[in-house]
């Protein structure tokens, strides 16, 4: 089966081009085109797409609410961020929101064909100067402390991997671990930081490195 992609796009040039390079992709099927939130709102939950290109930039109601209330009825559904601008605060707000990658649109078509293969995998996808960013929130003088989550120093190497847009697969390669050692850990993680998803876990851990390294030597609790 093809996945099914939506796009939610105001600039009618790039959907189209979006539109053409997925149907004509093998393994890949356009089934719904958006040029506004309020248009998708309605759309996609009747839908249900596997994945959605999703701009910041809309008119109305902006991509990151759109996402916030399409997660809301399409729990499942996997929102990929595609938008000019690479601001630290939409990064955190679409991950925040449920999105589960950030690219540029400057993304090349393989990439972007790429980047939707990924997300359906169990991935992050993000383009190299989003990732940059993110990776730069861990790069302070003091870690992260996540002991009233009481995270084992195994889960919190699987958090951090996480977090930088690592599948499980490629985390048990990195740790030299079983895939399903992974998946238990992931589990495990999920519990104590009161999340549902790794998204949610990757954001929670985000906020709290943020939180760090705005105050310094204080301690940033995940809880």
């Amino acid at each position: 089966m093809p996945i099914k992609v939506a796009i939610v796009e105001d600039n009618r040039g790039i959907r189209d081009n979006w539109a053409k390079l997925i149907n004509q992709s093998p393994g890949f099927k356009c089934v719904c085109i958006c040029g506004s939130s309020e248009e998708a709102l309605k759309q996609l939950p009747l839908i249900r797409p596997d994945a959605i290109l999703m701009d910041i930039n809309l008119p109305g109601l902006s991509g990151i609410e759109c996402t916030s209330r399409l997660k809301e009825k399409l729990p499942q559904v996997q929102i990929i961020i595609v938008t000019v601008h690479a601001d630290n605060q939409q990064v955190f707000s679409a991950l925040q929101a449920g999105a589960s990658g950030y690219l540029l649109k400057r993304t090349t078509p393989a990439e972007l064909l790429e980047a939707i293969t990924d997300v359906m995998g169990g991935g992050a996808p993000m383009t190299g100067e989003i990732a940059r960013k993110v990776i730069h929130t861990f790069q302070r003088p003091t870690p992260v402390h996540t002991e009233d989550a009481q995270l084992t120093p195994r889960e919190e190497d699987i958090l951090r991997l996480l977090t930088q847009g690592y599948a499980n697969k490629e985390i048990a390669d990195r740790l030299s671990v079983s895939f399903d050692t992974v998946r238990t850990h992931l589990r495990h993680i999920y519990e104590k930081l009161h999340v549902r998803s790794r998204t949610e876990a990757a954001t929670k851990y985000m906020r709290a490195a943020q939180t760090a390294t705005q105050s310094g030597p204080r301690v940033a609790s995940l809880i």
